[in-house]
């Protein structure tokens, strides 16, 4: 793949094979020349498990405390009362049979689905829709819920959903590159402190294989992953 002229700047900056700490790699990324719009910072991380093995599957919730610096678009699945809470706690989208009939024609115009309870019967029809794109409400990661209001400004004041994909890796997108590394790190330090805690019980070896940080545009810096709780 043939990138472009400020990618290969960028990698002239800093060494490829170098494994970095957390603090060392946000400083590499202030010295990356910026994209013409505010690029995200993005954390892959190799976790130690079998995702093809049900307790093994790390997927759950974290409230990263700089926030995301993204406007998400929440789209609510209720009716009734938990619809106009939902409203009031700043949801994009709300609605019940009428929203599930939307998304069902191809409506797809919202980044999160949060589902009241009595509505996952309808909902639950969405999965070929819904599921592919990661946007099918779980309550494992707080998207079906009775307290849809509570979840919405959770989601929207920068709580973000983490999942082992199929290579056992968790994607998650940190902040913004115009963050400080401060605010990075802190994020950082969240997420690895969550990914911790929900690590499963039938995980053996090392847990943290490796760990790589990135911004939208630019190249991959290696994180040594045996310093991602270090502090800031």
């Amino acid at each position: 793949m043939a990138h472009g002229k400020r990618y290969t700047d960028a990698v002239k900056k800093f060494d490829r094979d170098q494994l970095f700490g957390p603090a060392e790699a946000f400083g590499v990324i202030k010295t990356l020349d910026s994209a013409k719009f505010d690029e995200s910072v993005d954390v892959v991380i190799r976790l130690g498990v079998d995702p093809r093995k049900a307790d093994q599957i790390v997927r759950g919730t974290v409230a990263l405390p700089a926030g995301t610096g993204k406007d998400v678009r929440i789209a609510v699945f209720a009716k009734g009362d938990a619809a106009a809470a939902a409203t009031e706690a700043g949801a994009d989208i709300v609605g019940g049979e009428e929203l599930v009939a939307q998304v069902e024609g191809g409506m797809l115009d919202f980044d999160l689905a949060i589902a009241a309870p009595d509505m996952m019967a309808q909902v639950g029809k969405l999965g070929r829709v819904l599921g592919p794109r990661g946007l099918m409400p779980n309550p494992k990661t707080g998207t079906v819920t009775p307290d849809v209001a509570n979840a919405v400004a959770q989601f929207k004041g920068g709580t973000v959903e983490y999942r082992t994909d199929r290579f056992a890796n968790v994607h998650v997108s940190i902040g913004k590159k115009s963050f400080e590394a401060a605010a990075l790190h802190q994020n950082l330090t969240a997420l690895v402190g969550e990914l911790n805690r929900a690590k499963p019980a039938s995980s053996k070896g090392r847990y943290m294989k490796k760990a790589t940080l990135s911004t939208t545009m630019g190249p991959g810096i290696k994180l040594d992953p045996t310093r991602l709780d270090e502090a800031g």
